[in-house]
C-alpha cells in the first residue's frame, strides 16, 4: 500500500470544518476563505494550483500533479461549499467545531464532503512522494455544488474537462462505489387565469382550479412512470413530488387570483427522458381556458457508467485492496458534480467518498476518521491502478 499522511488529513479535514463556507451573502460567507486554505496546503507541497473565479468570492481551485511518466488524466473533485447549519438548537456539537471524540470528527461539512475533499489533496500527494507514476492526477476544489453546480459547470465551460479521462467524486457514499446517480429535473409551471371578485366567478378565471388539476394528474403520472419504468436495483423509483403550490401575489379570501404557480421536482432514472416529462407535464396543465406555462429550472439527466469501465474497475479493486472486502456498489439518490463532469464534460465519473451516506445536511453531521484515513488509502490505490492500467 502507498503510505499516506494520516494524521495529517485528519487534522487538514478538521481545518476545513472550521470554515463555514455557506453561500450566505447575508451574512458574509462564500467558499472563498476555504479555497484560500486549500491553495495554501497545495502551495505547501510545491504544487501549482490555478484559481477560476466562477462567481464573485466563490472561486474554483484546480491543481494540476504530474506522474513523470506519459500517460492518461484522472481528475479527483470536491467541494468546498456546505449547506447551512441551520437551527443550532439541534445540534449537540459546535457545527463548526471540527472537535473529534468517540473516533468521530463532527461539524457541518465532515461528510459532506471536506473529509472527502482533503482525502483527494492527501492521496494525490501521497502517489506524488511513492512516484513517479503514469500521467497526472487533476485535483479540484469546486464551488457551489451544494447550489446550480456552478462551479462544475464553469469548470467544464471552460475546457478544463478536455483532457480528463476519469474523475472520482469524493462525496460520502459509506463505503459504496456509485457509477450511477439519479436524475433531477425541476420544474415551474405558471397558470394565468382573469382576476374576479369571489361573489362573482362567474366573471373570472381561476388558476387554483387548474393547479389542484395538475396536482391530481401528477400522481396518476408518477404511477404511470413506475410501471413504465421498473425500480433500478440502485436508484429505486421515479418520483414525481409537486414541492410548492402558491396563487395570486397576496392572499385575500375574497378575490379570485390572476396567476397561480406550482413547482415540481421530478427525479429519474436511466431511460427516462426529461423532454418527455416537460412535454407531458405541459400536457396535464391545460384545463378550462386556463394559460399554461413551464419552465425547466434545472435539468441534470442520471448518471450511468458501465461497472466494466476501467475507472470503476480501477477503484473496486483499491476497495478491495485496501479495506480486505468486495466492492459494494450503490447509487447516488440526488445529483453531484459527477453528473455535470460526465454529461456535459463527458467524463466517466464515479461517487465515493468517506461519510454516511444519508448523514449529510443533519444536525451533528459526523465522519468515523478511520474512514477518511481508509478512502485516502484507497483514493491513492485507485489513482495508480488506474493511471497505470491505462497507460
Amino acid at each position: 500500500m502507498i503510505e499516506v499522511d494520516a494524521a495529517g488529513v485528519v487534522e487538514f479535514t478538521q481545518a476545513l470544518v472550521r470554515i463555514p463556507s455557506t453561500n450566505d451573502p447575508a451574512r458574509g460567507r462564500n467558499e472563498q476563505p476555504a479555497a484560500d486554505l486549500v491553495l495554501e496546503k497545495m502551495r505547501s507541497w510545491g504544487w501549482e494550483p490555478q484559481v477560476y473565479e466562477a462567481a464573485p468570492g466563490r472561486p474554483n481551485v484546480v491543481a494540476v500533479v504530474e506522474g513523470g511518466l506519459p500517460g492518461p488524466t484522472l481528475m479527483f473533485e470536491g467541494h468546498t461549499d456546505v449547506v447551512t447549519e441551520g437551527d443550532l438548537s439541534e445540534w449537540t456539537v459546535d457545527p463548526f467545531g471540527g472537535e473529534i471524540s468517540d473516533g468521530k470528527l463532527w461539524g457541518r461539512g465532515s461528510a459532506d464532503m471536506k473529509s472527502g475533499l482533503a482525502a483527494t489533496l492527501y492521496a494525490t500527494r501521497a502517489l506524488q512522494l511513492a512516484g513517479p507514476f503514469p500521467g497526472r492526477i487533476k485535483v479540484c476544489a469546486l464551488a457551489d455544488e451544494e447550489g446550480l453546480m456552478i462551479g462544475a459547470h464553469h469548470f467544464v465551460d471552460s475546457g478544463l474537462a478536455a483532457d480528463v479521462d476519469g474523475a472520482i467524486v469524493a462525496e460520502p457514499e459509506a463505503g459504496e462505489i456509485c457509477a450511477v446517480a439519479k436524475g433531477a429535473l425541476r420544474l415551474r409551471v405558471d397558470f394565468t387565469g382573469k382576476m374576479a371578485h369571489g361573489a362573482m366567478p362567474q366573471h373570472g378565471r381561476n388558476p387554483i382550479q387548474a393547479v389542484g388539476s395538475l396536482l391530481v394528474a401528477l400522481r396518476s403520472y408518477q404511477d404511470e412512470l413506475q410501471k413504465r419504468f421498473p425500480a433500478h436495483e440502485h436508484l429505486g423509483e421515479v418520483y414525481v413530488t409537486p414541492t410548492v403550490a402558491r396563487a395570486g401575489t397576496e392572499e385575500q379570501v375574497n378575490v379570485i387570483p390572476a396567476v397561480a404557480s406550482v413547482f415540481i421536482d421530478v427525479r429519474t432514472i436511466p431511460g427516462v427522458s426529461h423532454d418527455e416529462v416537460a412535454a407531458r407535464v405541459l400536457d396535464l396543465a391545460g384545463y378550462d381556458g386556463i394559460s399554461a406555462e413551464v419552465s425547466v429550472l434545472v435539468d441534470r439527466p442520471p448518471v450511468d457508467v458501465p461497472v466494466s469501465d476501467p475507472l470503476i474497475v480501477a477503484l473496486a479493486g483499491a476497495h478491495e485492496a485496501v479495506t480486505g472486502s468486495p466492492a459494494v456498489y450503490g447509487g447516488v439518490p440526488g445529483s453531484t458534480d459527477g453528473t455535470v463532469l460526465t454529461h456535459w464534460g463527458g467524463i466517466p465519473s464515479v461517487v465515493y467518498g468517506p461519510g454516511g451516506k444519508w448523514i449529510a445536511h443533519q444536525a451533528d453531521e459526523f465522519v468515523e476518521v478511520d474512514e477518511i484515513v481508509r478512502c485516502t488509502r484507497v483514493f491513492a490505490e485507485a489513482a495508480l491502478r488506474f493511471l497505470t492500467r491505462s497507460a
